[in-house]
């Protein structure tokens, strides 16, 4: 799994009022948990960029006043109005026990289906794990080679070793679906 640095520092006072001001400042308040004790912090708004706004999945290095913590970003909020980050959640990373993560599905090979005239359909664009944090990939690929109209691959035919995949194992990942051109052809009688 890849790791994107964040710096933050401790915050001093607590409270909406406070982070209203640390908001203003263009300063996101944010909470590390799954240690011993909460620590509120904050990290500058620019600096999730990285981390927030791409379809990957991250590890956290966080360094925050010269301390160093492993974790993942388990939650955000977001205005509702202008979509700035208002506050953000992270979750203390330990090499022993298992993590809940959303990891992006790329799609790899060529359909014979989407050949001879069908339309792929994307049905799961992330999928839920659970698992060591040694364990998780950066992605699930899935290889549609053998993909003919009308058929799909299903979550249960995917495996990860070492993984447990939450999500639904009867629901389809990608499908390719007969289109209205297909369907005329195969009903055509042959011109003789």
């Amino acid at each position: 799994m890849k790791t994107v640095a964040l710096t933050g520092e401790l915050r001093s006072n607590l409270g909406s009022k406070s982070s209203r001001a640390l908001r203003n400042e263009g300063k996101v308040p944010c909470v590390l948990y799954g240690g011993s004790e909460l620590i509120h912090f904050f990290i500058y708004s620019p600096d999730f960029k990285n981390l927030v706004y791409t379809p990957n999945t991250y590890k956290v290095q966080l360094t925050i006043e010269g301390k160093k913590y492993q974790a993942i970003l388990q939650d955000m909020q977001f205005h509702p109005v202008n979509e700035a980050i208002i506050h953000a959640d992270f979750l203390l990373v330990d090499d022993k026990k298992q993590v809940t993560v959303s990891i992006p599905v790329k799609v790899t090979g060529n359909s014979p289906g989407v050949r001879s005239g069908g339309k792929l359909i994307q049905k799961v664009q992330r999928l839920k794990i659970k698992g060591l944090i040694s364990n998780i990939p950066d992605s699930v690929d899935v290889n549609i080679d053998t993909l003919d109209l009308g058929q799909s691959i299903k979550i249960k035919q995917i495996n990860i070793p070492n993984i447990d995949i939450l999500d639904s194992k009867d629901n389809a990942i990608v499908t390719v679906k007969m289109t209205r051109n297909v369907v005329k052809e195969e009903a055509a009688p042959a011109k003789k």
